[in-house]
Formats: C-alpha cells, structure tokens, sequence
C-alpha cells in the first residue's frame, strides 16, 4: 500500500505549529554533529545517562550527574573495565549516584561492551556513526543484542546525542507513521513493522533529501499521539 508523500506531513507540521517554529526545532535538535567525532568515553556516558533516566525524573538525573561523572571515572571505558567486583559493590552505596543494581551492572556490561567495539572496528563511536541509514532498524537490533538497556527508545537516543542521524521511534512519530499508512498494528517494535517503518523513512529521505533525524523531528511535530 503507498503511503503519504513526506510534502503532507511536513505541511501539517506546519500548520500545527507554524513554519518558523519547525525550522527552530530543525536547528535545535539533540545531537546534531559539529564535525567532531566525540570520545567513546561520551558513548558510555550517554548510554549510562539514558539508563539511569529510564523510569525517573531526568532532573533527578541532571542534578546528580557530575557526582555520577566522578564516581564513574568519568566513563573511561578501558579504566572501567579493569575495576574490581569491589569498586562495582561499592557505587551500590555511593550516595553520588542513582543506586539501582541493575543500572549499574548495565554500565558495567556497556564498559566492556564499547571496548570490543572498539578493539573490533577501531572506535565505537565511529563505528556506529558509519552504520547506514538505510538500516537503522539492524542498528537499534545490534544494540539491543550487544548491549545492555539498549533496546527500545533507550539506543535510539544514545545515538541521537553522539551525533548520528537517527530516527527516534517516539509515540508521536509512531502514531504519524501509522497514519500516513505504514503497516504498524502496534507499537512498531515487531521485525516486519520495524521493516516497513524504515522503507518508509527511505523513501522519504529520497523524495526530500533530509536525513532521517531531521525526517524524524517533522513527523513527530505533525501528529499527536492517541492517548
């Protein structure tokens, strides 16, 4: 079945919320690259950020976060890897953090998975920076699989803040999706939906030349989620 063009969609978006303020939102969006290839410290750093913010306040977060910086050795992932079971037991009663076991065995477990990124392909960083666009979906399914906590939206904004030019599969960009046509019955986490979700974003990127962040910001200004 064909879906929607992407003129429609970007003309509701800015119908709803007004040309001037789309093209801010364009400009503003976390993670747009400056042309700097950050560290793959900065990698850990966002995985460990978006973990700990899953289920709780981010400002919860953001206050603790230079605390969780130190405690962290400032997610250097090679010196994390070589710490102890000791200095892993002791940040469950370091008051500097968020003292969540399961959060802080995921960092322990990305430490050492960014660091076979690493040794693999150079840098993790770079690594996923290259990974195509037109296979986003195998990169949110690498990182589910690789990774610890990365699935879901979780890997999708961690790659969002490194710079990569991702699509971010919110309830908003969901429900524009499924109204445009695209064959999603739930959430859009099934392999076929997931499929169907990024040929639809390659034929957007196609037909407007924007890269799939940028497509993805439009969308999810064009539509409220039901609910």
């Amino acid at each position: 079945m064909a879906i929607k063009p992407f003129s429609e969609i970007r003309a509701r978006a800015e119908a709803r919320k007004g040309r001037q303020a789309i093209e801010k939102r364009l400009a503003e969006y976390m993670g747009r690259p400056d042309g700097a290839v950050i560290g793959d410290d900065r990698l850990l750093a966002g995985m460990a950020r978006y973990i700990f913010q899953s289920g709780i306040s981010w400002k919860v977060v953001e206050g603790k976060w230079p605390g969780i910086e130190q405690a962290f050795l400032g997610f250097d992932p090679n010196l994390l890897n070589i710490q102890p079971d000791d200095f892993w037991h002791g940040l469950l009663g370091d008051a500097r953090i968020i003292r969540h076991g399961a959060k802080v065995e995921a960092i322990r477990r990305n430490a050492a998975f960014v660091s076979q990124l690493a040794k693999e392909h150079g840098g993790a960083v770079r690594f996923l920076l290259d990974w195509p666009s037109d296979d986003l979906v195998g990169l949110y399914e690498f990182l589910a699989k690789r990774g610890d906590r990365l699935g879901g939206s979780t890997g999708q904004y961690v790659l969002r803040a490194i710079g990569k030019e991702n699509f971010v599969l919110s309830r908003d960009v969901v429900a524009c999706l499924k109204d445009a046509g695209v064959a999603i019955t739930g959430d859009g986490s099934g392999k076929a939906e997931r499929r169907a979700i990024q040929a639809a974003f390659n034929q957007w990127a196609e037909e407007t030349g924007l890269t799939m962040a940028e497509l993805s910001v439009i969308a999810a200004q064009s539509i409220d989620s039901p609910g």
